[in-house]
């Protein structure tokens, strides 16, 4: 299993930062490796919504379903699958001022069958990835926030 982990401390109330973040679509805005993010499910975000994501890694279109697992005022928790991968997004929230949260992102990813193998390979790639979201994400909420 690869783990990555980053903290980020991001100019947003946290009630705005979990509302946002609480929509996986805008993954979109965020993450550089998603190249799109659609909510294939009706009605208000709580557990059980779900997404399809389409991402790029390593120049492989890669497509999973991701689901929110928990939603909570200061933790989400989203899985996503496919036949070759499971992923495990959590995303718990501290409020540091009125008007400053700190994120803490722990994202996973469990390798299926010979794919398992690569892992060793790929977690200095993952870990170039998490920090993209850590650079990119406070700056993608403020906007959409804006």
């Amino acid at each position: 299993m690869i783990t990555v982990e980053r903290n980020v401390l991001v100019g947003i109330p946290l009630d705005e930062l979990v509302a946002y973040l609480a929509d996986f679509g805008h993954a979109q805005d965020w993450d550089p490796g998603t190249v799109r993010c659609v909510r294939i499910d009706e009605g208000p975000l709580r557990p059980g919504a779900t997404w399809h994501n389409t991402s790029r890694f390593r120049g492989r279109t890669t497509h999973l379903v991701y689901r929110l697992e928990s939603g909570e005022s200061h933790q989400l928790v989203f899985t996503g699958a496919n036949k070759t991968v499971e992923a495990r997004d959590v995303m718990r929230f501290e409020s540091r001022s009125a008007a400053v949260t700190r994120l803490t992102y722990t994202a996973s990813l469990r390798f299926k069958g010979l794919a398992r193998l690569a892992e060793p390979f790929l977690r200095s790639e993952f870990e170039v990835l998490a920090d993209k979201v850590a650079e990119r994400l406070p700056s993608a909420a403020r906007r959409h926030l804006a």
